[in-house]
């Protein structure tokens, strides 16, 4: 799938697409780095429909238990696809769950940028100090839609849309600026200019590299492919040999 980036230099790991799957992972590496004598924390964001999946309540229990130096992020943005939170959960979000877990909690204005950085900079702190799990819970909106097949205005009204609008954390953000004389439309309309126009320039980059080697398709998961991979892989050039015309 798309957009699930990682980068072990800055220990940032690549997520799958199930969803909650990396929750427990990231209280093992908690674990891990506790055992270890690390002064590391754990970070691990999800959204409130997944802390609807089994993995998420087990996760949060062993960190609990285990006093893991582990932050859950979990991102409440009203809507896991096009189900509502109404229809997810009883009871008044996910950060009553930190609680009953015992883990200690706290919900944060997730459209405000300041609120959510001093917050977040306390949870790290906090878990790396005490080596034990924290739980923060932002609350937010999804605007857009959940991807480019889906139509929210299918399960919500456009009024609700809008209203929401209003509170963007990027207006928010705007006026704060506005507010400090660090920002009018001038600057910005030459801001934007000047990143569509990067922007472009990255994507025609992108589009006219190479096409990878199939045989990447085979090398990012273990750090020496297992001998049914290797197998794989020369199944699938035997078949790009017998069919050039389909493949480059």
């Amino acid at each position: 799938m798309p957009v699930h980036y990682g980068d072990r230099s800055r220990n940032f790991i690549t997520v799958s697409s199930p969803l909650a799957t990396q929750i427990p992972h990231a209280a093992g590496a908690g674990y891990a780095y506790k055992l270890m004598g690390k002064k590391c924390v754990a970070f691990t964001y999800y959204g409130e429909g997944a802390a609807s999946e089994g993995d998420y309540h087990a996760a949060i229990n062993f960190a609990s238990t285990l006093k893991c130096p582990t932050v859950f992020y979990c991102r409440n943005n009203h809507y896991a696809i096009s189900t509502p939170s109404s229809e997810q959960y009883s009871g008044e979000g996910t950060a009553p769950r930190g609680l009953a877990y015992g883990v200690e909690t706290i919900r944060v204005d997730g459209n405000d940028m300041f609120a959510v950085y001093e917050v977040t900079k306390a949870a790290r702190d906090k878990a790396s100090k005490e080596q034990r799990p924290i739980m923060i819970e932002s609350m937010s909106y999804r605007v857009g839609h959940h991807s480019t097949s889906d139509d929210s205005t299918r399960y919500r009204s456009i009024e609700e849309i809008q209203s929401w609008e209003a509170q963007s954390p990027i207006l928010r953000a705007r006026k704060y600026l506005e507010s400090k004389g660090w920002y009018d439309e001038a600057r910005m309309a030459i801001f934007e200019k000047e990143v569509r126009k990067e922007s472009v320039q990255e994507l025609v980059k992108a589009e006219k590299a190479e096409m990878p080697h199939h045989s990447e398709l085979f090398m990012d998961v273990y750090d020496e492919p297992l001998p049914t991979l290797l197998e794989q892989q020369a199944e699938l050039k035997a078949h790009m040999e017998r069919n050039p015309a389909h493949f480059k």
